[in-house]
């Protein structure tokens, strides 16, 4: 096995730390983005290869975080840059402004992989996904409220940003929790339309669904929380029983399981077809992207017609109520859909994406012997290529079964790790891709086991 020196433990981060100290003078907080934020600093990168990053202090890292999980054929992948160099060479542009053939490629090709997405809308993230299947749900339905799961995370969305992330003191009853708003700057009035249900809790959910089915457009979920906490079946199934017998448009954000469970998301392990599918992330290869799709009734409301342009001055332009609206500048960007549709190629090729899923259950096996030769309960849980570490001895169900687990043993096992040369921010789910090797495997599990001896002496402790 590759060894792990101890002495790579103290390396020295100060470039990164000074970096910080002038991002924070020209950038709220030092960062672009609130999630790329961690204590003390976060890690400022200056190249990335493969399974590999490289930080301005000339480090190196094994990368678990692969953009938070966007870049399934790891950094770089020469066929998809150049996919997107030959975009740009062969028309001569870097974007059109106009319709293209790429976007009639790119939709039937994710037609084919999820047959719930009869007809297909593009958009420039995942955030922007959710925030027209939402539109989408209370157009057809013609209601305003939505529901959506404790735990889960939609997007910097005002209607969903409720309930991420509670603490125990405001989050409620576990059969009926509390919508609690995850940020400043939210009108009350947007929030009072989010209606928040127990996840992998049938029961309770049926109940809540069932009291306010008359106001719900839409119900909303993770099929996978976190991409890390599978659902039930029993539970995934019965939730689309129950929202078609009572009229509620069933959303699957796949932002995250989207080719990274399957290649059919989330959706095609469980068997269930969504009325809504967002997917984002890997459908990027790297680049920003989201995309929308369900049943053809519900799209077909989006579709664009001369008399309903928001834009158009004067004539029928007031029909625009009619249609819901749906624009964006770089939606279905060619660049964007040519690099997207070389990554779902390559996913597509021989056993590429069983060897991954392996590779990824190799890793987890690995680190679960590690940890109870160590006497340390620790177990993984996740699907496909994605999934966290979690120090419990109890189920990992939903968001309050994260409650019991030693989140202080584990976010202090990560800081030692990004100081041996595995990345990811504190506290994250790991993310594998095709670049990654069994080098790669044995030289992580190394890494832990250093940083578990280092966190010992220093008198952490696990739950018990």
């Amino acid at each position: 096995m590759v060894s792990v020196s101890d002495e790579v433990s103290t390396y020295s981060k100060e470039a990164s730390s000074k970096m910080f100290q002038d991002a924070e003078v020209v950038i709220p907080g030092g960062v672009t983005a609130n999630i790329k934020h961690f204590a003390p600093f976060p890690i400022f990168m200056k190249e990335g290869r493969g399974s590999k990053l490289i930080d301005v202090d000339n480090m190196e890292y094994i990368d678990y975080s692969l953009c938070y999980g966007a870049l399934i054929t790891g950094h770089g992948h020469p066929q998809i840059m150049q996919a997107a160099m030959k975009q740009m060479n062969d028309t001569g542009t870097i974007i059109f402004g106009t319709p293209h053939e790429l976007e009639i490629k790119m939709a039937k090709k994710l037609i084919e992989l999820y047959p719930s997405m009869e007809q297909i809308r593009y958009t420039n993230s995942g955030t922007e996904a959710i925030l027209l299947a939402i539109r989408l749900a209370v157009a057809y339905t013609k209601k305003s409220k939505i529901a959506k799961f404790e735990g889960h995370y939609h997007g910097g969305i005002n209607q969903v940003l409720v309930s991420v992330n509670p603490s125990p003191d405001s989050a409620g009853h576990a059969k009926q929790p509390t919508p609690v708003t995850e940020s400043s700057g939210i009108p009350s009035d947007e929030t009072d339309n989010t209606i928040v249900l127990p996840f992998n809790d049938l029961e309770a959910t049926e109940t809540i669904l069932r009291e306010h089915k008359d106001e719900l457009a839409a119900v909303i979920l993770e099929p996978v929380q976190g991409g890390f906490i599978p659902a039930k079946k029993e539970f995934i199934h019965g939730l689309k029983k129950l929202t078609d017998e009572l009229g509620i448009v069933l959303i699957f954000d796949e932002v995250k399981t989207g080719f990274r469970v399957a290649l059919g998301g989330a959706q095609s392990v469980y068997g269930v077809e969504p009325d809504i599918t967002a997917l984002g992330k890997v459908l990027g290869g790297g680049f920003p992207v989201g995309a929308v799709g369900g049943k053809k009734e519900l799209m077909m409301q989006s579709a664009a017609n001369a008399k309903g342009d928001v834009f158009a001055v004067g004539g029928d332009s007031d029909k625009t109520r009619d249609v819901v609206f749906h624009s964006g500048t770089y939606n279905g960007h060619p660049i964007v859909l040519a690099a997207g549709l070389e990554t779902i190629r390559l996913l597509e090729e021989g056993n590429l994406l069983n060897v991954l899923f392996s590779h990824t259950k190799h890793l987890r096996s690995r680190l679960e012997k590690l940890y109870a030769s160590y006497h340390i309960e620790m177990k993984t849980i996740g699907m496909g290529s994605i999934f966290n570490i979690i120090f419990t001895t109890e189920p990992i169900k939903n968001y309050r079964d994260m409650w019991q687990a030693n989140t202080a043993f584990r976010e202090a096992i990560d800081q030692e790790l990004l100081h041996l040369g595995v990345y990811l921010k504190p506290l994250n789910r790991y993310s594998m891709s095709i670049a990654h090797t069994l080098e790669d495997i044995d030289r992580t599990v190394d890494a832990h086991e250093v940083a578990l001896n280092n966190v010992l002496k220093n008198n952490y402790r696990t739950a018990k």
